[in-house]
């Protein structure tokens, strides 16, 4: 514990904004893990959704894409053919957004890091340039604080970067995969509609 305090001393006041930046990142990425692992894995199949919307099974608990799909559809049936076309759609095109929730919060987060240690660089080196001017290159331990700041603080806006935006790559893949999913989804439940099977 007193190390990594000690490492944050030496990266000043730039570890701060970094330190709150990687913790939000990690929060909304821990989030979107969880609420996307939900949504894949805890689902019913297709046949399940169309029996939902026809009413002959009680809308499920799960939150998976045919869960959510049919449990919002099954509410809003007009018994129109053309009408319930369009719903269908509707309702596909609101939970699309859900799934891709503070995705973009990420990858800026994720972006931002790496601008916040070459903020802390250019510091460290503006303190080191200030010493040398003032004491000359004799004195390398006076030197050695603004290089520590430079170094530190490079070092900390990447190791927030790298994973931030290896674990946005990856969430904003499964976010397409289950949009994917509830295009499928949907075009299934449009045809049954429009066919008169529900």
């Amino acid at each position: 514990m007193y190390a990594a305090l000690d490492y944050l001393q030496q990266g000043g006041w730039i570890m701060w904004p970094l330190g709150l930046c990687s913790l939000v990142m990690w929060t909304l990425i821990i989030d979107r893990l969880i609420v996307l692992y939900k949504i894949e894995h805890n689902d019913i199949s297709i046949v399940e959704a169309l029996s939902v919307v026809r009413g002959e099974l009680k809308p499920s608990d799960l939150a998976g894409v045919h869960a959510l799909l049919s449990k919002k559809i099954s509410n809003a049936l007009t018994g129109n053919p053309e009408v319930d076309h369009n719903l269908v759609y509707h309702c596909s095109s609101t939970i699309k957004p859900c799934l891709r929730r503070s995705l973009a919060v990420i990858a800026i987060l994720a972006g931002v890091a790496p601008l916040l240690g070459l903020l802390g660089t250019v510091i460290g080196m503006i303190e080191t340039f200030d010493v040398i001017s003032l004491f000359g290159t004799g004195n390398a331990r006076a030197m050695a604080g603004g290089i520590s700041v430079a170094m530190v603080t490079t070092q900390s806006g990447l190791l927030v970067a790298i994973p931030g935006m290896l674990f946005s790559g990856y969430l904003f893949r499964s976010a397409r995969r289950l949009e994917n999913y509830v295009d499928e989804t949907a075009s299934v439940l449009q045809r049954a509609v429009r066919g008169g099977q529900v």
